[in-house]
């Protein structure tokens, strides 16, 4: 199994705790995340999905040594060398659907990474800065937009659909997350692209390495 798909799931975690903490602070997100209805799930995990990658990209022109991890970080996971490409290089544009198997729930996350290549970087007094909120856009889908996407290639590369809202809510709150033994339980079914299982465990792992956020229990 890929080196990455252990630390996928734990650190898919911390990356929605982080969210929820700075999104709360901000007045963004009421405290939603441990709340049974799916909808309001839904909203919640999308804003902090968005608002976690968003910490951890964040480039601080006062603090050199975090916008150096974070540029590090971006360059390793979603810069792609490419000589056909415009100006030699394009970026990882994957495209996650997370949401429930038992249907009502109504809890349907679309996650993409990079959707808007041209507005990764932005124009500041101190020089161009990574946007780190262009690197992940989040919409919440109802259960017949996501029906719809669910399969076309062209919209969504992995589906991630845990078996209902609780076991969504028991993954935030649960230690020693691990994906096989979710797998396992049943609890947790991913489809799709196998490139971008691997991707998205690579990334998961470059979150804990890169970043240096405390290893996964």
């Amino acid at each position: 199994m890929h080196a990455g798909f252990p630390c996928l799931l734990p650190n898919l975690q911390k990356t929605l705790k982080l969210g929820a903490k700075a999104a709360t602070q901000a007045g963004e997100l009421p405290a939603v995340l441990d709340k049974a209805q799916g909808r309001l799930l839904a909203g919640g995990m999308a804003v902090a999905l968005r608002l976690g990658f968003g910490y951890i990209l964040r480039d601080c022109h006062l603090d050199a040594a975090q916008a150096a991890k974070a540029h590090a970080f971006f360059e390793e996971n979603f810069v792609i060398l490419d000589p056909a490409a415009p100006g030699g290089r394009r970026y990882y544009q994957g495209k996650f659907l997370i949401r429930t198997s038992r249907r009502g729930d109504d809890m349907n996350v679309l996650l993409r990474f990079c959707p808007d290549p041209d507005a990764l970087y932005i124009k500041t007094p101190f020089g161009q800065a990574l946007n780190s909120l262009a690197l992940v856009d989040t919409q919440v889908l109802t259960e017949n937009q996501a029906d719809q996407i669910e399969n076309d290639p062209s919209q969504v590369d992995l589906v991630v659909r845990f078996k209902d809202v609780q076991s969504i809510i028991g993954l935030l709150g649960r230690s020693g997350v691990d994906i096989v033994g979710l797998l396992l339980e049943n609890l947790v079914q991913l489809t799709g692209h196998v490139g971008h299982l691997f991707k998205l465990g690579a990334i998961a792992t470059d979150i804990q390495l890169s970043l240096d956020l405390p290893k996964a229990a």
